[in-house]
């Protein structure tokens, strides 16, 4: 029976030492998502002003194209707001995942984000329901993209 050593040897390659064998694993995460949006400035203002969304980063590429970064406090994921081009890109606004929810917030106190997005006029089209998993409810962005608010157990 052999007996795995795990060694940290960089800072984003582990490797298993099985036997005289290597295996290299690489440490990984999902550093952006992409979303459609119809405005860069109107977004920006929905997911700092309403979500509460840090804006990381907001870099002019051309004349008609940004670098938009933005993201929970905290989070290492962060979702870059990209102008649609075309008939085919402004044909997912809003609808980037066929009518299913397409992001999950998670939050440490449920009830204070759920009110802050009430009184922000923001559209929740499930209310607020106590899970196996915990506290969540659908709600749309601006553009009616479906996101759950979450507060795990």
């Amino acid at each position: 029976m052999y007996q795995n050593k795990v060694c940290n040897l960089t800072k984003f390659f582990y490797f298993v030492l099985k036997s005289s064998s290597i295996i290299t694993i690489m440490a990984q995460q999902i550093a952006h998502i992409s979303i459609v949006v119809k405005d860069y400035d109107e977004a920006i203002l929905f997911y700092t002003q309403i979500l509460g969304f840090d804006l990381v980063e907001d870099t002019l590429l051309s004349p008609s194209k940004r670098w938009v970064l933005v993201a929970p406090q905290g989070s290492q994921c962060q979702l870059l707001l990209a102008k649609a081009v075309g008939e085919e890109q402004e044909s997912r606004i809003g609808n980037q995942t066929g009518g299913r929810v397409f992001l999950f917030l998670h939050t440490d106190d449920f009830w204070r984000d759920y009110h802050h997005l009430k009184a922000n006029k923001v559209r929740f089209v499930r209310e607020a329901s106590e899970e196996i998993y915990g506290t969540v409810a659908v709600f749309e962005d601006l553009y009616g993209n479906k996101w759950d608010l979450i507060e795990r157990k």
